[in-house]
């Protein structure tokens, strides 16, 4: 797929421009310059020409091991990956410094590059920038403004030039399960033949990856577990809170299974939080965690389980996502038998809905265990997919309910009367009983952990809808 690397100094709108042509809000947008720091992919639409887009972190003129450094490096490794270069300047603040140094640098590289004036909604406004713009000696300038679409068409021409002749293959979107409406979850009362597989798509691991998302605290390892997968310093590092803004996502290959890792910023408990830069970066890491299938918590093991951390995980739950606990650090961890009762009673005491967490010590920096780790993941996905064939269902449910029936309602019994899984992703389960309304959530959770017991589903969570049958006799 052709590869348009978008570059320029901080604050010029190369991230605005980014997720107009990916056409979805993928990277932060701010005033602040140096908002974006690690570059990140995606494939996006211009006009009717699917591309590969990589958003960059602002040109710096740092060769060190600053903040600004690492940002150019990050940018001179996206440069490796790209078909052509857009390399973009501010045409209200005109031609600096800054934009001839790394124009002067452009030229030098092999790659064709196309000069984008942003900001040129308003002519008179960008005129100036715009004439100036010509001296960069990168051909004749493009005005455009990313913010309102408007000089993509010309865009296209300049590029189209460069454009590969190539069959364009559309992925097969990822699914999380059929989405059944109630008459039809109705009509499955008693049909005992009923397959969930017959109307779930069947995922294709060799083209749909596995998205796996690392979340977590500031400053527990999470970029530097991404980057000892990979093997390359393809996310920044650094002591300093806060690194890690955008969420960034690299497909990578482990046993023949494509996976989609994605880099989370770190997440703190609202009340600490009075940056709106954060504020962004964690809206981001929460939308990771709703499009991700697993979501590896990483802890630090010499600190584990803090209540934030129990906050993660209840929200991971609660969004039905598969999770791992990933305790990082721990070749530092001196008294490690201690460590882990501590981590084992928070999760019984604040996590009891969610039995047999899977649970993995790591060194990231090491890349101590982190083989196993991906083994884990990989065992828990295929628990999160589990489907129970209805039949076998119905006949565990008149056990359980002879073994412990449900209480009385009214002085009425409430009769358990069918079950059937409806969906996967995390394990769904309709169950009909006479009088849903005084079917008590103690019952309930007594099911739950039978159906996890029985049908071998730890660690992921398992959801019960309580329904009942429809009177025909009723309007």
């Amino acid at each position: 797929m052709f590869t348009l690397v978008i570059i320029g100094r901080p604050n010029v709108g190369k991230s605005t421009l980014f997720n107009r042509l990916a056409r979805k809000q993928m990277a932060i947008i701010d005033d602040t310059p140096g908002v974006t720091r690690d570059w990140r992919e995606t494939e996006g639409w211009l006009l009717d020409k699917k591309i590969r887009l990589i958003d960059t972190a602002g040109l710096e003129e740092a060769f060190d091991d600053s903040m600004r450094g690492k940002m150019r490096r990050q940018t001179e490794l996206a440069l490796q990956e790209a078909d052509a270069v857009l390399f973009m300047v501010d045409g209200r603040s005109g031609i600096t410094p800054m934009d001839k140094h790394f124009a002067n640098w452009l030229r030098r590289q092999d790659i064709p590059t196309v000069l984008a004036v942003n900001k040129c909604e308003h002519e008179n406004a960008a005129a100036a920038g715009l004439a100036e713009a010509y001296a960069l000696g990168l051909g004749e300038p493009l005005p455009m403004s990313a913010a309102h679409g408007y000089g993509l068409d010309d865009l296209y021409h300049m590029l189209s030039p460069y454009f590969e002749e190539e069959e364009e293959i559309e992925d097969a979107a990822a699914s999380f399960g059929p989405s059944l409406t109630e008459e039809e979850i109705d009509a499955l009362e008693g049909n005992e033949d009923f397959d969930l597989s017959a109307i779930e798509p069947q995922v294709d691991t060799d083209t749909i990856p596995l998205r796996v998302a690392f979340v977590g605290r500031p400053n527990v390892g999470k970029s530097t577990l991404l980057n000892a997968l990979l093997q390359e310093e393809r996310v920044m590092t650094s002591p300093e809170a806060g690194t890690t803004r955008d969420a960034i996502a690299v497909k990578w290959t482990y046993k023949d299974r494509l996976f989609r890792l994605v880099d989370t910023a770190g997440m703190r408990r609202k009340a600490r939080i009075d940056d709106r830069l954060e504020k962004m970066a964690v809206q981001d890491s929460l939308r990771a965690i709703r499009l991700a299938e697993v979501c590896v918590l990483v802890l630090d093991g010499n600190n584990p389980m803090e209540k934030q951390d129990l906050g993660i995980a209840e929200h991971i739950i609660d969004e039905g996502r598969a999770l791992v606990l990933a305790i990082n650090k721990w070749d530092a961890v001196e008294d490690k038998a201690a460590a882990m009762k501590r981590i084992e009673d928070r999760i019984e005491a604040s996590l009891g809905q969610l039995r047999e967490i899977p649970v993995i010590t790591i060194s990231a920096l090491k890349g101590k265990n982190l083989g196993p780790m991906l083994d884990l993941i990989l065992q828990t996905h295929a628990v999160w997919n589990r489907r129970v064939p209805t039949s076998r269902m119905n006949r565990w449910l008149r056990g359980m309910e002879e073994q412990n029936p449900a209480p009385m309602a009214n002085g009425r019994p409430n009769r358990l009367r069918y079950i059937t899984q409806i969906k996967a992703r995390p394990p769904t389960f309709a169950l009909w009983v006479s009088r849903p309304g005084d079917f008590p959530d103690t019952y309930k959770r007594y099911l739950i952990n039978g159906l996890r017991r029985d049908f071998d589903i730890p660690g992921v969570p398992v959801r019960v809808m309580i329904r009942t049958s429809k009177n025909p006799y009723v309007d």
